[in-house]
């Protein structure tokens, strides 16, 4: 059975609370709204301003976690101190509640039973004080992943410090400082972030929303601290319940696009292996690559 998956060319704060609408679910109890926060520097980020009106329509709170990577990259999002002086000066606290969900320990392990590469996840701890989770993901390329999008924003966007090391180095350390010493290979990289993103959506099921927006498109994510600028033009807005359909979507928009710029965005896709999470995550059974874009 075909997934649905809503599109609009325009893109507008408003109308991605029409796409959420669109879906015709309303998440309840408490709302975890992951988002990517932009690293220090990063100029292609999506602000606070423009998802405000979805975060206050689930009532939701921000949620992020600590990244794996330090200074050697002009990052400072790998300790909770200088993360949430970030979020603050990229305006995050002004508007919302926010938590980093591994500000303190211990993580929680999410087992994966039928995992390819993992065989357990491990997350901030404070992921089990939410009762269902939006998933707001700017659609763009990726250094390591390829592209990043619905997939990415749940397996390294929800991982804890620990977690995102055992990803990068598929299952081999969850130390942060030496993952980078025994990274995946192209292809099992990918199909470990297929892995954990499988856990989220085992947990919360029928009670998780995912919305990618198609601006800025550079072939760098916001996690850069020096990101290449926008190689294409703007294509729009997605909205799904299936995280496999949604990217899918969005790489065929890509593909169809007559954007001078395709190209190169593509080459990173390809370069990085990058469909091949899609191609793991529907394996694993988490949605299907087959999809009816409903134009809105």
């Amino acid at each position: 059975m075909k997934a649905r998956v809503y599109f609009t060319k325009e893109i507008t704060p408003e109308k991605v609370v029409e796409m959420y609408r669109a879906l015709g679910v309303e998440l309840p109890g408490k709302v975890a709204v992951k988002v990517h926060s932009g690293e220090k520097g990063n100029q292609n980020f999506l602000h606070p301003e423009f998802w405000r009106p979805m975060v206050e329509e689930v009532h939701g709170t921000i949620v992020e976690c600590n990244t794996a990577y330090g200074d050697a990259t002009g990052g400072v999002r790998d300790n909770t101190e200088s993360h949430m002086n970030l979020m603050e000066e990229h305006g995050w606290t002004k508007y919302f509640d926010v938590d980093l969900m591994d500000a303190e320990g211990p993580d929680v392990v999410w087992p994966i039973p039928n995992g390819k590469i993992l065989k357990e996840n491990h997350l901030g701890k404070d992921i089990e004080n939410y009762d269902s989770m939006l998933v707001l993901a700017h659609f763009k390329g990726h250094p390591m992943g390829g592209y990043g999008g619905a997939l990415k924003q749940l397996a390294i966007g929800c991982a804890s410090r620990a977690g995102k090391a055992l990803i990068h180095s598929a299952g081999k350390t969850d130390d942060r400082f030496e993952t980078w010493n025994q990274h995946a290979s192209s292809v099992e990289f990918p199909e470990a972030m297929a892995d954990a993103a499988s856990s989220i959506t085992s947990h919360f099921k029928d009670h998780i929303v995912f919305i990618n927006v198609m601006k800025n498109l550079s072939v760098d994510c916001d996690c850069c601290a020096v990101a290449e600028d926008p190689c294409m033009k703007d294509i729009g807005i997605l909205a799904s319940t299936d995280p496999v359909a949604i990217d899918q979507a969005c790489i065929d928009l890509v593909l169809q696009s007559d954007d001078p710029g395709r190209d190169h965005f593509m080459e990173r896709v390809n370069s990085r292996n990058g469909i091949h999470t899609i191609e793991a995550a529907a394996d694993l059974g988490m949605g299907t690559r087959e999809y009816e874009l409903i134009e809105m």
